[in-house]
């Protein structure tokens, strides 16, 4: 029973870790996109990289911003 217990209170911390994981790889995906940029490249990014795709997320340059020509 013990066992039994310290599986399923594994599989619970594992499954909201596996869900709080997937909601702050959200952040630097709705920034870039916010920009212009693909949602969907920098969501897959920051699965694997975080820290890289934020800064790349803030980094990047605004696609919707007005250009200024010489």
């Amino acid at each position: 029973m013990i066992v039994l217990t310290s599986l399923v209170g594994w599989f619970t911390y594992g499954f909201i870790a596996l869900i709080i994981w997937f909601a702050i790889a959200f952040w630097p995906a709705r920034v870039a996109g916010r920009k212009g940029h693909s949602f969907l490249g920098f969501f897959l990014l920051s699965l694997l990289f975080f820290p890289l795709s934020l800064i790349l997320a803030y980094v990047v340059q605004d696609r919707h911003a007005p250009t200024v020509h010489a």
